[in-house]
């Protein structure tokens, strides 16, 4: 998780008295390696303050496994799935009118079960390849190698993979991708694919919103919307029946269902987040997404500053595109920055060393190691001394 890790020797501050002693951080190592969201706490304190969100759940209630027993899912809090379908009608990034939802622990179980889905009922002799773009999402080959599935199987970067005779095969689309935050379509053409698009960075705070998804099985979550990663909630908007039915079952299988009190708990965070982006909306509350977004733009414009004053590394410029939900050009800002170094080095290790900054090697992208992925959604006090310490870096 991100935080910042003490050294062996700490100083010591005293107060006036000298009654009391501190330990301070001495050269504090700052770990930008995850994605953890602690950006959004500042705005959901405030929130939180003002409106006391908050889901107190009596000690007689959610006893039952069963939370919508008529429902496909029959684990699916109404309430969850009513305010997901809601969100997604006032942001614009999906349509939910056609689609099952099935609610999952984080988008990670749903991506085994949509794998499962789509693999059982082929009968094939051989495990399904999958793929994905590089560099892609460095979790995809480790979740998948670990299961050791009989059904599927990690084959790598999309780009070089070959159809085979029209073989099935599934490609991920992480689109705005993690790591470099560019939009994404499929890359595979080939007729036995099938496409599960992993749309947890698609809110508006990241990327301009330039049409309703509307994909075959679409994965988010509540972690990269909102930044509540600890509550483990994602969701899948999945057009075939029978395809929702398996991650159901999958899930049935994995978990027994998900969590009744993350659910409920997400559910209220959503209705405020959706509450916020109303016009008419309660004056104290800020928009969600412009408030982010506006942190988010700050933090890009310091990082892209202190790039600049070395001659060491390089990150990407994204176009402006229009964004239906701001009704207006918006620049991308991704929540993770994709750093190149210079060629030949090591810049995971550059960064740790000169910059004492825990990153992810591009290496476990499928790139190369002069990349690396720096989360951008750190507290303020990491990402701040992040960016001091970049800037005074040289070679």
């Amino acid at each position: 998780m991100s935080r910042i890790c003490g050294t062996e020797q700490p100083l010591v501050f005293r107060d006036s008295k000298n009654t009391a002693s501190i330990p301070l951080l001495q050269d504090p190592i700052v770990n930008l390696d995850h994605g953890d969201p602690m950006m959004y706490e500042s705005y959901w304190k405030e929130v939180s303050d003002k409106y006391g969100v908050s889901t107190a759940i009596p000690g007689f209630q959610c006893l039952s496994y069963f939370a919508n027993a008529k429902g496909l899912c029959w684990f699916l809090e109404p309430k969850l799935e009513e305010e997901i379908k809601r969100l997604h009608n006032n942001v614009g990034n999906a349509l939910v009118r056609d689609c099952h939802v099935v609610v999952g622990t984080g988008s990670s179980q749903l991506i085994l079960a949509a794998l499962y889905a789509l693999c059982d009922s082929l009968n094939e002799p051989h495990p399904i390849d999958v793929v994905s773009a590089f560099p892609y999402y460095s979790s995809y080959p480790e979740m998948i190698e670990f299961v050791k599935s009989g059904l599927f199987k990690w084959s790598g970067d999309a780009r070089g993979f070959d159809d085979k005779d029209g073989r099935p095969y599934i490609e991920i689309v992480t689109s705005p991708n993690n790591p470099d935050g560019l939009v994404r379509e499929a890359v595979v053409n080939g007729q036995g694919g099938m496409l599960v698009h992993d749309l947890a960075y698609y809110w508006p705070q990241y990327t301009a919103v330039t049409s309703p998804a509307h994909h075959d099985i679409m994965l988010f979550t509540a972690s990269k919307c909102t930044g509540h990663a600890g509550s483990r909630i994602g969701w899948a908007l999945v057009k075939d029946e029978k395809v929702a039915r398996k991650m159901v079952k999958f899930i049935e299988i994995n978990t027994i269902g998900v969590s009744k009190e993350a659910q409920l708990r997400v559910a209220n965070i959503l209705e405020i987040v959706s509450l916020s982006c109303q016009r008419h909306k309660p004056r104290e509350l800020e928009n969600f997404f412009e408030h982010s977004r506006n942190l988010l733009a700050k933090r890009w414009r310091k990082l892209r500053e202190a790039v600049e004053n070395t001659d060491i590394f390089t990150i990407p410029k994204f176009p402006r595109r229009y964004c239906t939900y701001a009704r207006d050009f918006t620049e991308p800002y991704p929540a993770f920055a994709w750093i190149k170094s210079k060629e030949g080095t090591d810049c995971e290790k550059l960064l740790r060393g000169q910059c004492k900054t825990m990153t992810r090697s591009g290496e476990r992208f499928g790139s190369d190691i002069e990349y690396a992925r720096i989360s951008m959604l750190s507290k303020d006090e990491e990402f701040e001394m992040f960016v001091r310490r970049l800037a005074a870096i040289k070679m």
